[in-house]
């Protein structure tokens, strides 16, 4: 079955004719046969109808009236300038390739991923469901404003109609009342929604059909009544009385009403008593027109949402913003500025019949629950069916024959139901709209990392936007925000946050495709380019590590050690198969990047991976140490495993992050890590790398100028001293540094060669990572046959004060062995090179070993006696030794002898580095 990450090929052009494709839509069974609605039933018509809302005949006087006309027009303009913004966005992101259920959320969960989507999604989800019941609860005010028995309404609630208020009140009112009201409406709504698209989009036809008659009978009454005077209903006055009836006037156009009215006029709402202000005038201006993802909400019943969601919703902002932009000026030359003020329902009273306005009234706030109810359900079955929340959401994922997600829509009415029980919800209007312009930042933001990612694939067909427009959406709706409400926008700011961490901690789908992917791609190459390596300089050298691994299941303390000794560097894991592509069928190194990949998250290392096939091992490491890496991110140093007779591990049975449970499956039925490498090579078995090919690879780096590290025994480490954390609660340990080369038959102080020094700045390096912060480094400095005894100590002190080490500094003196009577002027390897008999070189490595066995074991015994001079107090072990590394002969046939003498200089030392640094790596400057 296609998924959303197959290529076009897979997903359109090799289907069958008839054969129907997965479903962009609700999913599930029939969810190809539920794409039913039109442009214009499916976005025009609920859009309109959201948008308009009850702002539409309960609000234009009140910001006219306040604003004036001037200030009204430009509200009008900025608001809709940033819902334009936010649409051009929903249009490229609609016109760039097939959007499924969902709407907003579809959009910004697979361009953002499921942390960021899933948590904006949610909270549209509740600000649908609020406002829901916000609609409800206000058309249940509204009918009891006409209709209600017993006293008159207070003035907040008749605010609606403070004219004309007589009528049928047989509707008992209170809480219970209210609650009983709201909830048979809800069931009314639900029920349209339960039985599905199609049905909701004839009651929403219906309905708009209704609204339309209303505002039509507005605008021909604006022409065709002549002036009157409206009476007002009373203000109290002080002491509880009342004040003198006033009247409001109905001027017919009049260019004295007009001019009266261009200004603004701000003055106390009479239905809160609070003083108006431009920000809270827009505030409400802008909360009446934020319906315009309604459209898109249906985008799983579309025929087709890519055409569809784009051209709907730019017709329903352009028919909203015209119808608008009319009420305020017929109202402006019309209404003089206290009926504006005073009556914010006067459409009835101007109205050729008044009830008919109560029908739009009425109506819009119907269309309005419906409409939330509707964009809620589809919403959180599209997060059901992405399953980030679990089984929470399990019962929303049910659909009927046809397609209808009806177990959404009846979880989304439980809801509502319960927020009903909450009664006024007054101080929710305002969160409900934060969380709307949560939802629009982040489909303008989606869009501008589309943009800036640069991707060839997005290509979306609606052009007529850019990354300034996407900016300018993502910062006006945050401004609007806090706007509206500070506390609403910065409590809507951390519930994202603190959803996003949970999505982050619980995991969710890796097959969307994440635009922060292609970002990183596109800022990674740009600042690649910018590295420069003609400008690198000593001071700022770090290593950049190529760990060649055959098999990591006996490798895997070697990989956590060379993670810690990158210092923030490069570190490639790399690998060779051995094959020829000319006899084989395909490349068997692109199936393996998968399993590689896996070791590294589940080894919790910061490494690359290159694999590459070639005839040998030797070969694969001269491609490998030449084209790994980038631009200035290149290898600078290899690092091997010792080559000797030992056994290897399988450490992927003893180490707990690779723990599988039995069956050889992960969860999702992935194969498990271990059944991916093969196992270790049994004692005695034949060997990929021969001897040879082993000592000519360490030549081969030299000659390209790498530094080489060799790693034996590093299955012996402290576990302790690989983890992540600190390990200043560890066992003490020591790391031991010889900077010198102990098979060279003099001694003296060769510390300060470039090899010495490398050696230093690897073993500083390590003792910088927080495992190893409280292990004691410990230098040795080997006297030669006419050294004084202080003086080279004294020497290695100082350039150890230069470069800001902190170490305990031992002399020792060559054992016997050690051929103090040689030439001072023998150059550096003359036992490697040289003619001298073999067992004359294996004499100096054997007493170059029992040495630096004798400091180790003199370490642990705690005192200069050994053991028994230490008053039996046993000191810290050393942990890791660093030796010298002296270059491979220049004649191959000696490499076998070479290696002899490395493994009898590095026998039973424990964990060992024998490390050939090639380049400068420290500076005593600033």
């Amino acid at each position: 079955m296609a998924s959303e990450n197959s290529p076009l090929l897979a997903y359109r052009l090799l289907g069958e004719e008839g054969v129907a494709f997965p479903a962009n839509g609700a999913g599930g069974p029939g969810g190809a046969s539920a794409r039913k609605l039109s442009t214009f039933l499916g976005v025009v018509v609920p859009t309109v109808l959201s948008m308009f809302s009850i702002v539409v005949f309960l609000r234009i006087g009140f910001v006219v009236g306040h604003a004036g006309l001037l200030q009204a027009l430009a509200m009008l303009l900025v608001a809709y300038f940033i819902l334009a913004l936010t649409v051009l966005s929903v249009c490229a992101i609609a016109t760039n390739g097939a959007v499924r259920g969902g709407g907003a959320y579809f959009m910004i969960s697979r361009t953002l991923g499921p942390e960021v989507g899933g948590s904006i999604g949610l909270m549209f989800y509740l600000a649908n469901v609020c406002g829901c019941a916000v609609s409800l609860l206000g058309l249940v005010e509204a009918v009891l404003d006409i209709f209600g028995a017993g006293l008159c309404s207070p003035p907040r609630s008749r605010m609606l109609y403070a004219t004309g208020s007589s009528g049928l009140r047989v509707l008992p009112q209170g809480y219970g009342w209210s609650l009983l009201y709201g909830s048979v409406l809800l069931g009314l709504v639900g029920g349209v929604c339960t039985l599905g698209a199609g049905l909701y989009a004839r009651a929403s036809f219906l309905t708009f059909l209704l609204v339309s008659g209303s505002l039509a009978s507005v605008l021909v009454s604006f022409v065709a009544v002549g002036p009157r005077n409206i009476p007002l209903s009373p203000r109290p006055g002080p002491n509880g009385s009342s004040l003198p009836p006033q009247f409001g006037h109905f001027t017919g156009f009049n260019s004295s009403t007009l001019k009266a009215n261009l200004g603004a006029g701000y003055a106390k709402d009479y239905t809160t008593g609070a003083m108006m202000t431009f920000a809270s005038v827009f505030a409400v201006l802008f909360n009446g027109c934020t319906g315009i993802m309604a459209g898109a909400n249906m985008s799983g019943e579309l025929k087709d949402p890519s055409r569809a969601i784009p051209l709907g919703t730019i017709v329903a902002v352009a028919y909203t913003f015209f119808i608008y932009i009319l009420l305020f000026f017929l109202s402006s030359f019309t209404c003089d500025r206290t009926l504006l003020q005073e009556d914010y329902g006067f459409f009835r009273a101007i109205s050729l019949w008044p009830p008919l306005v109560l029908i739009g009234v009425y109506a819009t706030s119907l269309s309005a629950s419906m409409s939330s109810l509707i964009g809620a359900s589809r919403i959180l079955h599209a997060l059901a069916q992405d399953d980030l929340f679990g089984v929470i959401l399990a019962p929303a994922k049910v659909v009927s024959q046809g397609g209808n997600p009806w177990g959404a829509v009846l979880y989304s009415w439980a809801l509502v139901q319960l927020v009903l029980l909450a009664g006024k919800l007054n101080t929710l209007a305002a969160v409900v709209t934060v969380f709307y312009l949560v939802a629009y930042a982040a489909v303008d933001l989606s869009c501008l990392s589309l943009e800036w990612a640069s991707a060839p694939n997005f290509r979306p067909t609606f052009s007529l936007f850019s990354w300034h427009t996407c900016l300018l959406g993502v910062a006006s709706c945050l401004l609007m925000m806090f706007l509206i409400s500070p506390g609403a926008a910065g409590g809507s700011l951390l519930l994202m946050g603190l959803l996003s961490a949970l999505l982050t901690a619980r995991g969710g789908p890796s097959s969307w495709g994440y635009v922060s992917q292609a970002l990183l791609f596109h800022q990674v190459r740009k600042y690649l380019l910018r590295l420069d390596v003609r400008k690198d300089h000593v001071k700022f050298w770090r290593p950049q590590l190529l760990l060649l691994v055959g098999n990591p299941r006996g490798a895997l303390p070697l990989l956590r050690l060379a993670n810690q000794l990158k210092k923030g560097g490069l570190y490639v894991l790399g690998h060779v198969t051995l094959g020829d592509l000319d006899c084989l069928p395909s490349d068997p190194v692109q199936p393996q990047y998968g399993a590689w990949l896996s070791l590294v998250d589940r080894a919790q290392v910061k490494a690359f991976v290159d694999l590459t096939l070639s005839p040998s091992v030797r070969q694969g490491a001269q491609h490998l140490l030449r084209i790994s890496g980038l631009g200035g991110m290149k290898p600078n140093t290899l690092v091997l495993g010792f080559y000797d007779d030992a056994a290897p591990q399988d450490h992927f049975l003893t180490d707990p992050a690779f723990s599988e449970p039995a069956g050889g499956t992960q969860e999702g039925g992935t194969p498990a890590l271990s059944t991916l490498f093969p196992p270790p090579r049994a004692p005695g078995s034949p060997r990929a790398l021969t001897p040879q090919d082993y000592v000519a690879t360490v030549a081969d780096a030299l000659k390209m100028n790498k530094n080489v590290v060799l790693a034996r025994a590093c299955g012996a480490l402290p576990p302790e001293r690989l983890s992540r954390g600190s390990g200043g609660t560890s066992q003490p340990h020591h790391v031991d540094v010889w900077p010198l080369n102990l098979l060279r038959p003099r001694g003296g102080p060769g510390y300060v060669d470039v090899c010495g020094l490398f050696l230093l700045q690897m073993a500083t390096i390590l003792g910088m990572v927080p495992a190893w912060h409280s292990a004691r480094l410990r230098i040795f400095l080997c006297l030669g046959p006419r050294e004084a005894p202080g003086a080279a100590e004294g020497r290695l002190r100082a350039l150890l004060s230069q470069l800001r080490i902190r170490a305990e500094v031992q002399e020792v003196v060559w054992g016997e062995g050690a051929g103090s009577g040689q030439p001072e002027e023998e150059e550096e390897g003359d036992f490697v090179n040289s003619g001298r008999g073999d067992a004359e070189a294996e004499a100096l490595a054997c007493s170059a070993n029992a040495l630096v066995r004798a400091q180790q074991a003199h370490g642990r015994g705690g005192g200069p006696g050994g053991p028994e001079g230490g008053n039996g107090v046993e000191g810290p072990a050393t942990a890791l030794t660093f030796l010298y590394l002296p270059r491979p002969p220049a004649d191959s046939a000696r490499y076998p002898r070479y290696l002899a003498l490395l493994e009898i200089l590095s026998r039973d030392l424990g964990p060992t580095l024998l490390i050939h640094g090639v380049t400068p790596v420290t500076c005593t400057d600033l």
